[in-house]
């Protein structure tokens, strides 16, 4: 029976199936891994990826199903909630089913997001473990990435201190780093706005290090995490991270983690982090969790790694994209699936009564303001004004050749009449529609989803990528604007546009990938801008370069890669029971 999702907390329910939960050992049978292939940490464990691929290399894949959402409000629609719930459906119709999601950043656990293992009935447990570091993927990626800022500023350091002999006899020659153009900061796993501009190495004397200017990032938006998530095995996570440009020299030249001798040690902190995590749901189907890249700037999903483990061991398989379909999605269908080669066989769009109305002109939802009425009583004038936005992803779903399912994650609050204008607008579009109760019901509530996306994955589909290799960065940022975000055309930036002259002269980077930087709030780059904008340029202010992933990042708005922590955090009502030792107030 499910629980009560009205009167308990999500960390309440949590911790009562926890109590019932299967141990490692006991997936490790139901799955077919031999013991080998189970890396037990505490009460969870790796799966042993290498191990798993080899045995299973001849075994076909399962379906392939992708979840993605419309433009959500500031609280989210539910995406992992859905990706939670349709594994219960399926489960619950008897299907080998298990998925994968990202590892979740400890800066909006410890803000106002939460941890983002789903809610009510459709979560991923133990979420303490989930939200509280996992199996220390982002904490051996910030050990990683901060080395390679130790040895910038070392080597610095001692470069301006000794003479080219001097440095002979120490086995280094002089790199000519310019201060002025260092490319990476440090990171921190939290939200910390203080931390976004500083300046290093104050002190006199030459024992105290480099002055000059830094930042600090969030640790999910190093490009060692998009990097993880990319990777087809550790040879491949060693290769691009020899690659990373941290710095250029007073020439102009790149000054990479293999130029300054770090990329082994980097990769040692790594070594262990190509193995997804084995978590489960509420009701028992498994989980992967591996590699959390900040979806704004990078590529914002679950891993390849995890995604080709899963597609062998799971007769279905659900991996979730961050934010909407117009970056989510597409960053999924143009990126992802290039480079690992997977063909998706259906994508879920999940959808709620709230936000098409917040589309359709409703009043400002937020993070600590009280519920609106107008989202709380039926209004189908209101809602229809915001469907265009669900139809809008609708539409970019089905350029890939694939026709979406559209999942009503239904609030108490939601009537039958509301429910039936979405539905009949969406099929009108092409798309298969199911109503998903999996919040309050859990497995038994997603049924109608379940049945949507077996039926789906029956269906032939003939996906293709929206634009070649081939295409310069220009027109594929164009085609995207146009096309996905519904922009009139694109503005590029003088200075920005002066970069983009110089990277599509360059022919190493002619085949790297699109990697659009943009807020999840709106189709468009102003968050403000609600529904689908008309009549609008999509500005391009400058190009982030990841030369170890292989990333143009052409950046739209006002993004920064260090969010803040907000007034009212979460960590003010996370605790510690003294008697029992555990976790209470996550959500």
């Amino acid at each position: 029976m499910p629980y009560d999702a009205t009167k308990m907390a999500d960390w309440q329910i949590c911790e009562a199936a926890e109590n019932h939960m299967k141990s490692i050992w006991q997936l490790q049978e139901e799955l077919g891994l031999t013991k080998e292939e189970i890396i037990p940490y505490g009460k969870i464990g790796r799966v042993n990826f290498p191990k798993i691929m080899e045995r299973l290399k001849d075994k076909p894949d399962g379906k392939y199903i992708e979840v993605t959402a419309i433009t959500p409000t500031p609280l989210g629609e539910g995406k992992t909630t859905t990706t939670m719930g349709l594994l219960e459906g399926l489960g619950k119709r008897g299907k080998n089913v298990g998925g994968a999601i990202r590892q979740p950043s400890g800066g909006p656990t410890m803000n106002v997001k939460g941890s983002a293992a789903g809610g009510g009935n459709a979560q991923v447990i133990p979420l303490t473990e989930f939200s509280l570091g996992l199996t220390g993927d982002i904490n051996n990626i910030m050990n990683a990435h901060n080395l390679a800022m130790v040895a910038l500023t070392s080597r610095m350091q001692h470069e301006r201190n000794y003479t080219d002999i001097e440095l002979a006899k120490r086995d280094l020659h002089r790199l000519s780093i310019d201060p002025s153009n260092v490319q990476i900061g440090w990171i921190l796993d939290f939200c910390a706005q203080s931390l976004r501009n500083i300046v290093i190495g104050l002190g006199s004397g030459k024992l105290n290090g480099f002055t000059m200017q830094s930042r600090f990032d969030i640790a999910v938006s190093s490009e060692l995490m998009a990097i993880l998530s990319i990777a087809r095995d550790l040879k491949d996570l060693r290769e691009m991270v020899g690659k990373i440009t941290v710095a250029y020299d007073v020439r102009g030249n790149p000054v990479t983690t293999e130029d300054l001798e770090v990329a082994g040690a980097m990769t040692a902190f790594m070594r262990e982090s190509i193995n997804p995590t084995l978590l489960q749901t509420i009701e028992g189907q498994p989980v992967l969790v591996h590699a959390g890249p900040f979806a704004n700037i990078a590529i914002g999903q679950s891993s390849i790694i995890a995604d080709r483990v899963g597609l062998k061991l799971f007769d279905y398989h659900i991996t979730e994209s961050g934010f909407a379909a117009d970056i989510g999605f597409e960053k999924f269908w143009n990126v992802k699936c290039r480079i690992s080669g997977l063909k998706p066989n259906v994508s879920v769009i999940t959808a709620t009564i709230r936000a098409l109305k917040m589309h359709g002109g409703g009043p400002r939802v937020a993070p600590g303001l009280p519920m609106a009425d107008e989202y709380r009583t039926e209004d189908l004038a209101l809602l229809e004004r915001g469907i265009p936005n669900l139809l809008h992803h609708i539409q970019t779903v089905k350029m890939s050749g694939m026709k979406p399912v559209v999942c009503i994650n239904r609030f108490s609050t939601d009537t039958r009449e509301e429910i039936a204008l979405v539905r009949r607008f969406a099929e009108a579009e092409g798309a298969r529609v199911a109503v998903s109760e999996h919040w309050l019901k859990g497995g038994d509530g997603a049924l109608e989803l379940a049945d949507a996306v077996i039926d789906a994955c029956e269906e032939k589909t003939d996906f293709q990528f929206l634009y070649p290799l081939e295409m310069s960065l220009k027109e594929r940022v164009q085609l995207i604007a146009k096309t996905v975000y519904g922009a009139d055309s694109v503005l590029w930036i003088p200075d920005a546009e002066a970069k983009l002259d110089k990277l599509e002269a360059d022919p190493e980077k002619k085949d790297y990938f699109t990697m659009m930087v943009k807020t999840h709030l709106s189709l468009s780059h102003d968050p403000d801008l609600k529904g689908v904008p008309k009549g609008w340029r999509l500005p391009v202010r400058d190009i982030l370069v990841f030369t170890g992933a292989r990333f143009l990042c052409p950046v739209t708005g006002s993004i920064s890669l260090m969010p803040g922590t907000g007034s009212d955090p979460s960590f003010r009502r996370i605790d510690v029971d003294t008697e029992t030792g555990k976790i209470t107030g996550l959500f």
